[in-house]
């Protein structure tokens, strides 16, 4: 009975993301029909359409998912490890980390391919910057961690700012778009989708470990719960996962804060529950936010980043008020 009442919030939003991913490959600049989408995915349909569908909607639409589930079950593990509700994946820094590298890839005119490269390696440095710092001399805790990232981001900000400003005028846009968060440069979304699933595999015989770490490191170590090979196993898992959804789609906030905290509410505070769930609904939002940026002034299209910020502040005002009442 636990197991069925536990699978039937993750059936339901299956249904909700495949919904989501459908609705986004039909509709854009020239809106396909039900019709036509169900023949190019059973094989037939024009030439026009399978390329249309095939080689841009479904990859964009994919990296979405990925993207938005990443950062999702990335903000549901930063929120237990640093026993921080307004935690998410960009707060220790590392989105800062992946743009420096980034942006200083684009600087030196480097192909996307080295650019993605570039932004997974800064995020590598920034998670190993924060570890080693928050480290010191002895035994770091979860505000020592949180502090440290909190600095090394204003560092990472700076360093950014440095770089817009050295930059010539005709590659500040696509600099720009980056750090807003844009779907329509990413590559191929199987890596992204790769790592989501490796990760759910990964923490999934974690769930009742991390429930117990969630109510703190001394009570956890009271239950018998090996806490620091656990929080270091959460850090790095979370710092992968995060800056393998930066290196995909650039800097997208509010994903990973929300969707937790939304979360909570429907499905409570389970982690076993709660990480699946959190990589279905992130991937859902995304998807939509991406379907909503291409088409709200089509032909033109917005950074994916804009509208989940202009969706995320008012829900997430919205829950604070809520959990407050």
């Amino acid at each position: 009975m636990r197991s069925e009442g536990m699978g039937r919030p993750l059936v339901l939003l299956a249904l909700l993301c495949l919904a989501a991913v459908l609705a986004s490959v039909s509709v854009g600049s020239s809106t396909v029909s039900v019709g036509s989408l169900v023949s190019v995915l059973t094989g037939n349909g024009s030439e026009l359409e399978r390329t249309l569908i095939l080689e841009l909607r479904l990859p964009r639409t994919l990296s979405a998912l990925a993207t938005g589930g990443l950062l999702a079950v990335a903000g549901a593990l930063m929120q237990v490890l640093l026993r921080n509700p307004l935690a998410d994946p960009y707060v220790l820094g590392l989105s800062g980390g992946a743009a420096a590298g980034a942006l200083l890839a684009m600087l030196a005119g480097l192909a996307s391919v080295l650019v993605s490269g570039a932004a997974f390696a800064g995020a590598m440095v920034a998670t190993l910057l924060v570890f080693g710092l928050a480290h010191g001399r002895g035994s770091w805790t979860a505000s020592r961690l949180l502090l440290t990232g909190v600095v090394m981001a204003a560092g990472w900000g700076a360093l950014i700012t440095l770089l817009l400003a050295l930059t010539p005028t005709h590659k500040l846009p696509g600099m720009l778009y980056w750090l807003m968060g844009d779907i329509a440069y990413a590559g191929s979304p199987w890596p992204a989708l790769a790592v989501l699933v490796l990760a759910l595999l990964l923490v999934q015989p974690l769930g009742r470990s991390l429930n117990v770490l969630a109510r703190g490191s001394l009570q956890a170590a009271a239950l018998g719960v090996n806490v620091r090979p656990l929080e270091w196993a959460i850090y790095l898992l979370a710092s992968l996962i995060t800056a393998t959804a930066v290196t995909t789609a650039g800097s997208i906030g509010f994903v990973g804060l929300i969707v937790p905290h939304m979360l909570r509410f429907v499905v409570g505070n389970d982690q076993r529950l709660l990480l699946p769930a959190s990589a279905l609904a992130g991937g859902t939002l995304l998807v939509l936010a991406d379907a909503l940026a291409r088409t709200v002034i089509a032909p033109e299209q917005l950074p994916v980043g804009v509208i989940t910020a202009l969706i995320g502040v008012p829900v997430f005002l919205y829950l604070l008020n809520r959990r407050g009442a």
